[in-house]
């Protein structure tokens, strides 16, 4: 009934809530009149799937906080989180927390020994864009990408001269961030460097389930020390040429929050250092790149388990636009990964060959085809194709209608975890396979001076293969032994006005996501037609801004619908729902100089939720921010 409810809210607030997108949409028309690095384009051979981007400004609103934080209460993703400042993993469609591909300026940075990224250890203040392709993408992006892809970048313009920014943070539990960033370019040459450091005590108070008559507690061993720098740089090095340049060290140091009834003092140490070389040339109607990198990970659990990682990159690629309604891209990528785990090392060369086709045989009508086939030390993954289509089958001087569908197939490769812990890895193990339909409808409406948005998916996902550890007499061990068919939902509502010199702006999505498992592993499991755990069938995501010359606010809220703890759902999380509040000004001084600060309420109701089982979150909290712009 909730759901139902905030489901006819998202509509009946349609011709009454206002618009600020327009005037966003507007702004970075203008703002595409100056000189910035190339960056990819998503949307050029995914047609007929969702893209979603979080521009700049818009992270503003999360300045120091973790991308868990964007993506959890902006975007009607679902994250598994274990605590504030704790392990952070994304789930897209209901797949797993492996099934989901994360790129750096192009570089994958999903872990090759864990298969995944956590998402609480990357900070917004390291990140310029983030783009979010929702649905199966192996055949653009390759291995983990079954249920989606999170592309993370940074933005270099260049003719902007000096520019200073200093911020701070201080909010409740101990929480003081500081950021430092200074750039500068001219016509050719472009800078930006960046600092950051983050503390939390997150000596939050939380009901101790554990003790009799549930006393109200301060949360243990929670401390989160995280600092990194950041360098970009970047060059046209003729009207052609443009050499873009990157490197991201990262550091975190955290105390592991312990589950309720615990008294473990566990401590995590984790190091991430990313450098990228990207070269890019115009020629025409044809565009090379060529691109470098690496990827070190290390992660240190209470001192004595050190397990490192090392990943390579070399990639090209041709990007040709034949003429008006055709073009095509071609491209390859190597990756070498080293690594140097507790129990194991192991070494693993990937090649990949990829083809992407563009189609516009009507103005009204576009078609993609992409083909990728990656090969792992000697082992062919899936070939993996995709296909789809976008129609625009209705526009007229205030509305347009389009239908899309896409087909494809994506892949995972075992990771290093998978085939080599010792005990019990699993070198046999497969590659885990899946297939994906969706179909989607898009309104664009301006009526009586609303912009009003509107996007609807519905899909289905067949996983086979899919690997789950098991015991096997005394040690456990992986097997491809699952199969899961995920079907859902996905609606997205945009709602745009400006009333007087007010501007106004809602978002609103609402997720239905059913991940049935398929198979029992064993004669006394009841997991089959059970939701996978952890994988909620609702969530609605609500958030209303307001913008008048100087000042701006905001009002956000999702609710999350119970999640099951094992898949026998036999043991369920409770519902919760968040409301945050926040609001901000901005004043300038000495001309062109800026001050903005602002003031943010989380969990302005004070609820007592907990996102995984026995794992509290904070109660309300504060938080004050301030930026100075030189």
């Amino acid at each position: 009934m909730k759901t139902v409810f905030l489901i006819a809210a998202f509509w009946i607030s349609l011709p009454l809530l206002g618009a600020n997108a327009l005037l966003v949409q507007k702004q970075d028309t203008l703002e595409l009149n100056v000189v910035e690095v190339k960056s990819p384009d998503f949307e050029k051979y995914a047609a007929g799937q969702q893209l979603i981007s979080i521009q700049e400004k818009h992270l503003q609103d999360f300045q120091g906080d973790a991308l868990t934080e964007v993506l959890q209460r902006r975007t009607g993703l679902f994250l598994r989180q274990q605590g504030p400042g704790m392990l952070a993993s994304l789930t897209m469609r209901g797949t797993s927390t492996g099934h989901n591909a994360v790129f750096w300026n192009g570089l994958p940075i999903n872990s090759p020994s864990l298969g995944q990224a956590d998402f609480s250890i990357l900070p917004t203040a390291a990140i310029d864009r983030v783009d979010i392709h929702l649905g199966s993408s192996g055949a653009l992006y390759g291995t983990d990408a079954i249920g989606g892809a999170i592309h993370l970048g940074t933005r270099q313009i260049f003719n902007q001269g000096h520019r200073l920014d200093i911020g701070s943070i201080i909010g409740s539990f101990g929480r003081w961030d500081q950021s430092l960033a200074y750039s500068y370019s001219n016509q050719t040459f472009s800078t930006k460097t960046r600092a950051y450091r983050q503390y939390a005590r997150n000596d939050f108070p939380f009901r101790n389930l554990s003790r009799i008559h549930t006393p109200i507690e301060r949360m243990p061993n929670g401390e989160v020390i995280q600092q990194g720098f950041l360098q970009d740089l970047a060059w046209n090095l003729s009207a052609r040429q443009q050499l873009h340049a990157a490197i991201w060290f990262n550091e975190a140091d955290r105390q592991i929050i312990p589950i309720i009834g615990s008294n473990t003092q566990d401590q995590q140490q984790d190091r991430n250092l990313r450098a990228m070389l990207d070269y890019l040339h115009f020629d025409g109607k044809n565009t090379w790149n060529f691109k470098a990198g690496i990827v070190f990970d290390e992660l240190i659990f209470n001192i004595g388990a050190i397990n490192k990682t090392q990943q390579y990159f070399l990639s090209g690629e041709w990007d040709r636009n034949w003429n008006d309604r055709v073009s095509s891209r071609t491209g390859f990528r190597l990756t070498q990964i080293d690594g140097q785990l507790d129990t194991y090392e192991a070494q693993e060369q990937r090649w990949e060959l990829y083809h992407s086709h563009k189609f516009v045989p009507r103005p009204n009508l576009t078609m993609t085809a992409n083909l990728r086939q990656l090969i792992y030390d000697g082992n062919w993954a899936p070939f993996t194709p995709s296909i789809g289509g976008e129609w625009n089958f209705l526009q007229s001087t205030n509305q347009q209608l389009s239908l899309g569908f896409a087909v494809a197939r994506s892949f995972k490769v075992p990771t290093l975890n998978d085939r080599f812990w010792n005990p019990g890895g699993n070198p046999e193990l497969l590659p885990e396979d899946s297939y994906n339909s969706e179909i989607s409808l898009q309104q664009e409406l301006t009526l009586r001076g609303f912009l009003i948005k509107q996007h609807l998916t519905m899909y289905r996902m067949w996983v086979d293969n899919w690997i789950i550890w098991l015991p096997r007499g005394n040690i456990w061990s992986p097997e491809n032994i699952r199969n899961v068919i995920n079907s859902g939902l996905e609606y997205r509502a945009q709602v745009e006005k400006k009333v007087g010199v007010h501007h106004w702006s809602f978002t609103g999505t609402y997720n239905w996501v059913q991940a049935i498992n398929q198979t029992n592993t064993s004669a006394n499991d009841q997991s089959k037609g059970n939701q996978l755990p952890y994988t909620p069938e609702h969530k609605v995501m609500g958030t209303i801004d307001w913008q008048r010359s100087n000042w701006s606010a905001f009002i956000s809220s999702h609710w999350v619908s119970e999640r099951f703890v094992a898949t026998d759902n036999q043991l369920s999380v409770a519902p919760y729902e968040l409301v945050d509040i926040g609001i901000r000004y901005q004043f300038k001084f000495l001309s062109n100089k800026k001050i903005t600060a602002g003031f943010h309420v989380n969990n302005l109701m004070d609820k007592e939720y907990h996102i995984m089982r026995l794992r509290p979150m904070p109660g309300r909290n504060f938080q004050f921010n301030c930026n100075i712009s030189l």
